[in-house]
């Protein structure tokens, strides 16, 4: 059962990732500089999440320890992030957001597929399988019929 709800979780994440990459491409447009709009969608995301630490700071009855030594893949994580918003922005009007989401879902598997490999930052290593490849294919053939045809 827990498997199904994680699986749930990936769906719905997956959607808010759809829906909020037209979005931050309508605020562009209103901003006349597509970066912009990044730094708007991420001033938002980072104003909820002080309320939801906030908030969670109060339930659990205790805070955060914000003095976490200062390691390069914490600030790598944001600017990756960044990459990625202004990044969609960008290709929405020039490819359509079913494209776009779709190159976007390969690049994600190729790169965890490389990741589960090296057992990156610690991750536990998966062995790169006949299925995991094929999987991988199909998914990139149906992002390029999505593209083409």
């Amino acid at each position: 059962m827990a498997a199904i709800l994680w699986a749930l979780l990936g769906v719905v994440a997956g959607a808010c990732i759809a829906i909020q990459a037209p979005i931050n491409t309508l605020l562009g447009r209103g901003l006349g500089m597509p970066v912009a709009a990044a730094c708007v969608s991420f001033l938002a995301g980072t104003i909820l999440l002080v309320i939801v630490v906030a908030a969670a700071s109060a339930f659990e009855g205790r805070a955060p320890d914000w003095r976490v030594p200062a390691v390069w893949t914490y600030v790598v994580g944001g600017a990756l992030g960044s990459i990625y918003v202004t990044s969609v922005i960008y290709l929405i009007p020039r490819i359509g957001a079913a494209a776009v989401m779709a190159f976007a879902v390969s690049g994600q598997l190729l790169a965890g597929i490389l990741l589960d490999r090296i057992g990156f930052l610690g991750m536990a290593v998966r062995e790169v399988s006949v299925g995991r490849i094929a999987g991988a294919l199909l998914l990139v053939a149906g992002a390029l019929m999505i593209r083409v045809f």
